[in-house]
């Protein structure tokens, strides 16, 4: 069903990897080039369990839909400053941080204007460094930043990508899902070789599981066949709350506390927060 990812050749010259110096927030792109996979819900739902433990989150809401803006209460009024002021006009990130329904979680929000982005960033100098430029005014005020990406590969995206530190790749666990994942892994290998090599993948987090439907649990066996580790052990049901929150501007941990897609979001990112741990175990001993 579903075939490792090999690498496209090596390049002669390669960007040297370089640490992130200590007390810089860790930056997390939310990725995945097909839509409906539960992208923009998990990177709303994961920043808010990361505040819950006393984590300074911000998202960047990358994607022209603006989902994440509106599922957490933000109307248009409210988004006088966007992430296409940021990227096309200059303007300072700092400027269009905006407040949040949860405590120690601000969002930078998207506008209608986004749409146009893509085209606009074409004939801008630096164009896939745009973001990371911006972010690095702001690195310090943060202890994670969470990049919800748009469905699509495209100069948004490798901004983000270019910007971060690691991916996290949501999955729907259903069959066409696995189709754009070997995409999505020669994408980021291209952008870590070419643009940012400590690029990295956190994790794959599988969405919308059914254990009532057999499918579901072949889609995470074969996945789990063939990535090992990187997926995690959390996985994020089918639930009705958690689709229901988002029309109440809301995290479902704010919702519901206590529905089982809330206590899966709270699991992930007890997972999240333990790899961040051995990385810096990691590094320390490499030092």
């Amino acid at each position: 069903m579903f075939q490792p990812v090999k690498g496209p050749a090596q390049h002669n010259q390669k960007p040297e990897q370089t640490l992130k110096p200590q007390g810089q927030a860790r930056v997390l792109a939310i990725a995945n080039q097909k839509g409906g996979v539960g992208k923009t819900t998990t990177a709303v739902n994961l920043a808010t369990a990361l505040a819950a433990c006393r984590k300074r989150v911000l998202i960047i809401d990358l994607d022209p839909q603006g989902n994440a803006s509106t599922g957490l209460g933000l109307v248009a009024g409210q988004r006088a400053r966007s992430i296409y002021q940021v990227l096309i006009e200059g303007a300072a990130l700092s400027e269009a941080i905006t407040a949040t329904p949860v405590p120690m979680m601000k969002i930078v929000p998207s506008g209608v204007d986004l749409s146009a982005a893509e085209i606009e960033l074409i004939s801008l100098s630096g164009r896939e460094q745009r973001l990371k430029q911006s972010l690095a005014t702001v690195l310090a005020d943060f202890d994670y930043i969470l990049i919800d990406c748009p469905p699509a590969l495209g100069l948004l995206t490798l901004n983000a990508l270019v910007a971060s530190d690691a991916v996290v790749v949501p999955l729907q666990t259903e069959f066409y899902a696995l189709e754009g994942l070997s995409h999505l892994l020669r994408t980021i290998e291209r952008v870590k070789r070419a643009m940012n090599p400590n690029l990295e993948i956190q994790g794959i987090v599988l969405t919308m599981f059914d254990r009532r439907n057999n499918l579901s649990e072949l889609v995470a066996a074969d996945v789990r066949a063939h990535m090992g580790d990187v997926v995690y052990k959390t996985v994020i049901p089918r639930n009705v709350r958690v689709s229901e929150a988002p029309s109440h501007g809301k995290p479902v941990l704010l919702y519901d506390m206590r529905c089982a897609g809330s206590q899966a979001y709270i699991h992930l990112a007890s997972e999240v927060l333990q790899r961040e741990r051995g990385r810096i175990r990691s590094q320390n001993l490499a030092t």
